[in-house]
């Protein structure tokens, strides 16, 4: 799996697939927008890619971190 990434950390998608991204997060992965606002408060601080910070902060499981993954290779 490649995902490719900016310095800093930050995942290369669109802003039409990061719009995408968030909605299959809350969708489909039921990932609140509690949860989400967390780890967009912790990412200021420590840059990196969304998925990555999601899991470092225990917001979502491993298994959950590997289909966010998978859906970003088909995005």
């Amino acid at each position: 799996m490649t995902i490719h990434t900016r310095q800093g950390g930050e995942l290369k998608v669109s802003p039409s697939t990061y719009s995408r991204l968030i909605h299959f997060l809350q969708e489909d992965l039921s990932i609140s927008a509690a949860s989400l606002a967390v780890a967009m408060r912790h990412r200021e601080q420590d840059p990196g890619p969304l998925p990555m910070i999601l899991w470092q902060y225990g917001l979502i499981t491993l298994e959950q971190l590997e289909q966010i993954y998978d859906w970003l290779e088909t995005a």
